[in-house]
């Protein structure tokens, strides 16, 4: 277990201000709260707001885990998980999960049957889907890393079968596309409030980067690909969100004194950072107002009110 001291004063020091734009978006009687931990990776979160919960993925405990926003509780939602890792929900209100062990992106309809959406492409397997996100039309874009079939920790070890593609499936035919497959290993995506913008992380190059890509007139297709941020040797940026504002909140890490959040402003200058004990691998903005970030870092899950709200479609 990391270790973990909360503030004992406000405004919590773990809270950092690296360009004056990001002061708005700090609220100084606000801190860092852990809401538990004792879990092997935690990723994935995603907001119920009509249930007032949270899920997030524990991936190589093959669990999908529930935080109640009422008691504090934390239970199992799915056991065994398929070793599942990122999440969002459709503008339905369902959940969508990227599985590792199963290799394949599914829907829990509201009955909790499960929808597979895809398992394969031009007949073969896909890798390991990793990161989901939903755009206004319906459509789902997901990454596809081979991650999960590395090794047996976080899935089951394979042989990778396809590219590691960027894919979006038609919300009305279910058809899919690759929309990239020129990212090394990509990681974590989103859409901009505008969804003018694609973020996706390359996590196959060193040091690390995130590309952006602009979408076509009819949203269907990337173009104008380019790089928004290279970090340096030791920066790994995961899974992130864009604000209302069109800042990009990134979970971020590895090393100690480097471990949390980082936030880039629409131009990609580093604005802000949220320094916590464990790397945060994935993140998203939940609450009533949509103002309460969620952080699914390593061995446990943390939250912090901001004054700002998480962009729809996440």
């Amino acid at each position: 277990m990391a270790l973990w001291h909360p503030a004992e004063r406000y405004p919590d020091p773990a809270i950092e201000i690296l360009d004056p734009r990001f002061a708005k978006y700090r609220i100084t009687s606000a801190a860092v709260e852990r809401l538990a931990t004792g879990f092997r990776w935690a990723e994935g979160p995603v907001w119920f707001g009509d249930g007032r919960y949270l899920l997030w993925s524990d991936i190589p405990n093959n669990r999908v885990m529930r935080w109640d926003e009422e008691t504090g509780g934390v239970s199992h939602f799915r056991k065994p998980s398929s070793f599942a890792n990122g999440h969002t929900r459709d503008r339905q209100g369902r959940l969508l999960s990227c599985e590792h062990g199963t290799r394949r992106v599914t829907r829990t309809e509201y009955d909790g049957s499960i929808t597979v959406i895809l398992d394969g492409f031009d007949g073969k397997r896909l890798n390991s889907p990793n990161d989901i996100v939903v755009k206004s039309d319906d459509s789902i874009w997901f990454t596809d890393p081979p991650f999960g079939i590395l090794g047996h920790y976080e899935g089951y070890a394979a042989e990778a079968e396809l590219p590691t593609n960027v894919y979006r499936v038609d919300g009305q035919t279910g058809q899919a596309t690759v929309v990239t497959s020129d990212i090394a290993r990509p990681n974590g995506l989103c859409f901009s409030p505008d969804e003018r913008r694609l973020y996706v992380v390359e996590s196959g190059l060193v040091p690390r980067r995130i590309r952006v890509f602009d979408l076509s007139a009819d949203g269907q297709r990337l173009e104008n690909d380019r790089v928004f941020l290279q970090t340096d040797p030791e920066g790994s940026p995961d899974g992130f969100r864009c604000d209302v504002d069109g800042n990009l909140w990134a979970g971020w890490g590895t090393g100690e004194g480097r471990d949390g959040v980082m936030v880039f402003a629409p131009d990609a200058t580093p604005i802000g950072r949220i320094a916590l004990p464990e790397r945060c691998a994935n993140l998203c903005f939940g609450g009533p107002a949509r103002n309460r970030l969620f952080m699914a870092a390593s061995q446990s899950l943390y939250a912090l009110y901001v004054n700002t709200q998480g962009a729809r479609g996440g």
